[in-house]
């Protein structure tokens, strides 16, 4: 097996993972999209009049991306955009930390069960986000719908 090939098979536990990380989270905001609205709020980075709409699009763009992640749907496309949502999840944490602010993630649940974010979470993302990116360098499409849409490109 080539190195490529060896990557491109440890690429898939990695895309299920991220991906199912992907569908949980944007699942249980769908569930309260006015508590993460307000998650959103705390942040304190975007304008009040974009939050609403923010905090309606992205539950669904994660639940998407995700679930096409699982399947190997687009799979090059969607672990981009999740790595890109994913430098984007770590900006505003390290922005919130940065300011000190003491509020809830957000990330999977709202309320009482969210998650104080911590440099914790922000490592986290950062794993997640090397995640996305190795999947999007290196998954071939050959464990996935993708092979039989003819995406799949021998390692």
């Amino acid at each position: 097996m080539t190195a490529a090939g060896a990557f491109a098979l440890v690429s898939v536990p990695l895309r299920l993972y991220l991906g199912g990380v992907f569908v949980v989270a944007g699942y249980a905001k769908i569930l309260e999209p006015f508590d993460f609205a307000l998650s959103v709020a705390t942040y304190q980075i975007l304008p009040l009049s974009l939050i609403n709409l923010f905090a309606i699009l992205l539950p669904w763009l994660e639940l998407f991306t995700g679930a096409f992640l699982i399947v190997g749907l687009l799979t090059k496309e969607n672990a981009f955009l999740i790595s890109v949502m994913m430098v984007m999840f770590t900006v505003a944490l390290g922005i919130a930390l940065g300011k000190g602010l003491q509020i809830n993630c957000g990330c999977f649940a709202s309320g009482e069960a969210a998650a104080e974010i911590s440099y914790r979470t922000l490592l986290r993302d950062l794993v997640w986000l090397a995640m996305g990116l190795f999947v999007w360098k290196y998954d071939d499409g050959r464990f996935g719908v993708d092979r039989f849409l003819g995406r799949h490109r021998h390692a």
